[in-house]
């Protein structure tokens, strides 16, 4: 596709070794990076997209999940880009298929975090009769990334948030030994108590959560 083959070429073009070698470090090694920093990757993306927009739009799906099986992460991070701007309000049911796909593929915090909230959360706010399927199919699951994006989807919901669900989800997993999981725990709850701080006091004291979903939960309650 022109649009993907443009990007990669101006993403190479203006690729730094420098930048890669530190950001690929500081991911843990687990990626290959062209070493473009977050501002210039998107005005690149965001000026190779005005020009190919009808390609893109035609072929959302398609082409994140070819962006999505490149090495280089920048190209990665543009498919969650084009998926939460074109797909909002756009998805149908079956795009639960491409999410889970999205979350399992290249799985770590820094991409599972974007896709559960602006993504899996976006989805399930269209169609929330197959949240208590979905959640519990991803709660259950063996792959912890998913078990992590059932604990963070609701982390835009706010006064929305069905803290029932979310407690559910938190006692299932808080005997976990992972740190992603404790911490998304944690993230989770705090992130709700900045709209019933009671509520998840209330939730903590009686919870045997672990020290680091504990400490992170009430960190900002006072």
């Amino acid at each position: 596709m022109i649009f993907i083959s443009s990007l990669e070429k101006a993403f190479a073009i203006k690729s730094n070794a420098g930048n890669a070698v530190a950001m690929s470090k500081y991911m843990r090694n687990n990626f290959l990076f062209f070493g473009i920093k977050t501002e210039e990757r998107r005005r690149i993306l965001k000026a190779i997209w005005a020009v190919n927009q009808r390609e893109v739009s035609d072929n959302t799906r398609e082409i994140a999940l070819l962006l999505y099986s490149k090495k280089e992460r920048e190209l990665q991070y543009c498919a969650l880009e084009i998926v939460i701007k074109n797909l909002k309000n756009n998805y149908i049911r079956e795009d639960i298929l491409l999410i889970e796909k999205l979350i399992i593929t290249n799985s770590w915090w820094d991409s599972v975090d974007v896709i559960a909230k602006f993504i899996l959360g976006d989805y399930l706010q269209k169609f929330p009769l197959e949240t208590d399927f979905v959640i519990a199919r991803f709660s259950n699951s063996a792959n912890i990334w998913l078990n992590r994006s059932a604990i963070l989807f609701q982390l835009g919901y706010k006064e929305k948030t069905n803290f029932d669900l979310l407690k559910s989800i938190c006692e299932k997993h808080k005997t976990s030994n992972e740190f992603f999981i404790q911490k998304a725990i944690g993230w989770a709850l705090r992130e709700y108590a900045k709209t019933n701080p009671e509520a998840v006091r209330n939730f903590v004291s009686c919870s045997d959560l672990k020290k680091l979903s504990k400490k992170e939960a009430l960190k900002n309650i006072k």
